[in-house]
């Protein structure tokens, strides 16, 4: 390094300063850089440990597919020759309790992975300067008086969505929705099992 630099001093004092200036500055940083990224990983390079790892590939691909870290073709075309297990929408009671006491309104996003429906937002024709919102969180899949999450907001304006006020409904309407959406469910619950007592 001590080489470098005297080295680069010669050539500073011989051809033009302002363009080694520049090339020292470049070829510093990137040292300084090197060497920032060599003192964040504790003086290892990133990458795996070749001694965790076994030395025949055969070993190396069954460690990788057990991790999760891979896939083998034939492997997929056989999953498509077996029947899988499916969680349709269609078969939990809540989400279909949900969606039917709410079916008079508009929906915005529903999104059955993310346990998620938010309607947009609707009035009724006698008030149309007044409307209201609900999401529906679900926090889980059985049918229990914690398992929803629901939040109503009010939307007041003056003129036709000019100078509009937006407030949180009362747990009143939260609680009765609430109450609607589980007595369906557990209909619904009770129709499946007598469906399946039937097979």
């Amino acid at each position: 390094m001590f080489l470098f630099l005297v080295f680069l001093m010669y050539k500073l004092k011989k051809m033009n300063t302002n363009f080694y200036i520049h090339k020292i500055t470049k070829i510093l940083s990137f040292l300084i850089f090197i060497g920032l990224l060599q003192g964040g990983c504790n003086g290892k390079l990133p990458g795996a440990d070749a001694r965790k790892f076994p030395d025949d590939p055969k070993l190396r691909v069954k460690k990788n597919l057990e991790e999760g870290r891979g896939f083998r073709i034939n492997d997929a075309f056989q999953q498509g020759m077996k029947g899988g297990v499916f969680d349709f929408a269609s078969s939990n009671e809540l989400w279909r309790a949900s969606l039917d006491v709410i079916d008079f309104m508009p929906l915005s996003s529903v999104n059955y992975s993310g346990g998620i429906i938010i309607t947009d937002w609707y009035s009724s024709d006698q008030n149309q300067n007044e409307s209201i919102k609900i999401s529906i969180r679900f926090l889980t899949n059985e049918i229990r008086s914690d398992a929803l999450d629901i939040k109503i907001f009010t939307r007041k304006c003056i003129d036709n969505l000019i100078n509009c006020k937006y407030i949180e409904t009362s747990r009143a309407l939260e609680k009765e929705i609430t109450r609607e959406i589980l007595k369906k469910a557990t209909l619904y619950q009770k129709q499946d099992l007598e469906k399946k007592k039937e097979k």
